[in-house]
């Protein structure tokens, strides 16, 4: 092994013992008021999908904001579908961004999928 090699083999170590640990988190708790009736999806995948809505208000009370909310496991899927519009519901989860292909082209949405959802 030449010096040159050593020397690349000793920063390489370095910069792993050194490198920033990653702190992020995708954590996400809501409260708020179903919109309206949930829907079933089937992808094209054969994966399914339960897509509804939750108004939430802005900390400012200054107005809502209406996020698209997906469930993916079995037990979330029929959580979803026992929804009613005007609910007052309570859902954690992450937030992630879906894409798909449009007919204009590649499109996509952030959503927050839930992993659990419970009425309030």
């Amino acid at each position: 092994m030449t010096s040159a090699t050593k020397k690349k083999s000793k920063e390489t170590k370095e910069k792993i013992e050194y490198e920033e640990p990653d702190y992020s988190l995708n954590d996400v708790m809501l409260r708020g008021r179903v919109s309206g009736i949930a829907v079933e999806k089937t992808l094209p995948s054969g994966d399914k999908v339960v897509e509804f809505r939750l108004i939430v208000t802005r900390l400012e009370l200054t107005g809502v904001d209406t996020l698209d909310i997906a469930a993916w496991s079995a037990k979330s899927r029929r959580s979803a579908l026992s929804l009613k519009p005007d609910e007052w519901i309570e859902i954690s989860g992450a937030i992630h961004r879906r894409f798909w292909k449009a007919p204009t082209g590649l499109a996509s949405r952030w959503q927050v999928e839930a992993t659990e959802i419970s009425r309030i």
